[in-house]
């Protein structure tokens, strides 16, 4: 079995799509609008064949972000080195995203660095 993609709803679709295109290669189809009900979405994919799809629907409620939660809490994303966490994390914090761990060494052996970036959204970047 393998996880067929995983869905993201945001409130700027826009720049979210650019956000995973800028610094994780994401190449995007072709936007999906159905009229009837005001939802919008992009698949994105990957290098390696992972799929994320980013969705966006009117009056969407803010439930508001808390790190420490049940529910999915970060989408990780490997870049293949060290150097390359390194790299990209310099990347995202000198274009002003909080970085909130790392580049590190966890307890468990992974070699990672976590971003806080488009809408509060973690991504956790590792080898």
């Amino acid at each position: 079995m393998k996880i067929e993609h995983v869905a993201l709803y945001v409130n700027d679709l826009e720049g979210a799509r650019e956000f995973f295109a800028r610094y994780f290669g994401a190449k995007s189809n072709e936007l999906y609008h159905n009229p009837k009900t005001g939802f919008r979405s992009y698949f994105l994919s990957f290098e390696d064949g992972a799929r994320l799809e980013i969705m966006n629907k009117p009056d969407m409620p803010e439930t508001g972000h808390k790190t420490f939660r049940t529910g999915y809490i970060h989408l990780a994303l490997s870049v293949g080195s060290r150097e390359r966490v390194d790299e990209l994390t310099a990347r995202l914090k000198a274009d002003g995203f909080e970085i909130t761990s790392g580049p590190r060494v966890t307890g468990d052996g992974y070699y990672e660095s976590c971003v806080r970036a488009f809408e509060d959204n973690l991504v956790e970047i590792t080898v």
